[in-house]
């Protein structure tokens, strides 16, 4: 059964491709040991694709970064670079082969998502997040 009590993780990533497997990895394992393994395979989609952005369009460090409270699963991703992110491909779009599903992904399977720029503790860059709930 899921925790009442807020939880939350960072784990942060090299700008390395391989760092979305160790990400997906870490979540499963932090879903799973907080009773929350039916959110595991669409978690892993969500943060898979915004770490994939975190690294694949920046070049400096990122950070996953696992909530859960109130009965919401928040999952995000840091980045290095303040810009906005792409905006998602509206629906029936095709997107090519290797770029353009990644928000889209997010925005369809997420109930909610969203970003912000970050400019404290000497850290620039934005954060990226999407909610799912966790009750």
């Amino acid at each position: 059964m899921p925790e009442s009590e807020p939880w939350e993780y960072c784990l942060y990533i090299p700008n390395d491709p391989r760092a979305v497997t160790v990400s997906r990895r870490t979540l499963r394992l932090i879903l799973t040991l907080h009773g929350l393994i039916r959110l595991v395979d669409v978690a892993e989609l969500l943060a898979a694709e915004l770490v994939t952005n975190a690294v694949s369009h920046t070049k400096g460090p990122a950070a996953l970064r696992v909530r859960c409270a109130a009965g919401v699963l928040r999952i995000g991703a840091w980045d290095a670079d303040p810009e906005p992110p792409e905006r998602p491909l509206p629906p029936g779009q095709p997107a090519d082969l290797e770029n353009g599903r990644g928000l889209a992904l997010v925005r369809a399977c997420a109930d909610l998502w969203g970003w912000h720029p970050l400019a404290r503790h000497g850290n620039r860059g934005k954060f990226v997040w999407c909610e799912l709930a966790a009750a």
